[in-house]
């Protein structure tokens, strides 16, 4: 009986995978042609177009590896144990090559992104 389900699983797969790609170019291609078309004043697009220009976009911006709630943070959370398990000498000399390297300027607001952690960090030291 097991393996009737282990042949059958050989079937059903490729055949969900085909049923999936072919409901998303399907929606993909009636919001093509019913919005970009009086939008952008583009041309109406068919099935396999459709299925093409998702094909593309999913091996162009990853296949649902996304940023859900939690996601993306980890860097965050890996500097500030990395802060913490550092001695002061450490946070210095660290700080001193984060400043110096890319002409001392992070972004349009000139702080460095991590500096919240090393005035945390002084906070702490501060406090024992």
């Amino acid at each position: 009986m097991r393996s009737f389900f282990y042949r059958r699983r050989f079937l059903f797969i490729p055949l969900a995978v085909a049923a999936i790609l072919s409901l998303v170019s399907f929606v993909v291609m009636s919001l093509w042609n019913c919005l970009l078309p009086g939008i952008l004043h583009v041309g109406v697009i068919t099935f396999w177009q459709a299925m093409g220009i998702f094909i593309l976009c999913k091996i162009l911006f990853g296949f649902g590896k996304g940023g859900g709630p939690g996601r993306g943070h980890w860097m965050r959370h890996r500097m500030e144990e990395k802060f913490k398990s550092m001695t002061p000498e450490e946070r210095e000399k660290f700080k001193e090559k984060l400043q110096n390297c890319g002409h001392g300027r992070w972004g349009r607001h000139g702080g460095h992104p991590y500096e919240k952690y090393w005035d945390d960090a002084k906070s702490e030291e501060k406090e024992s």
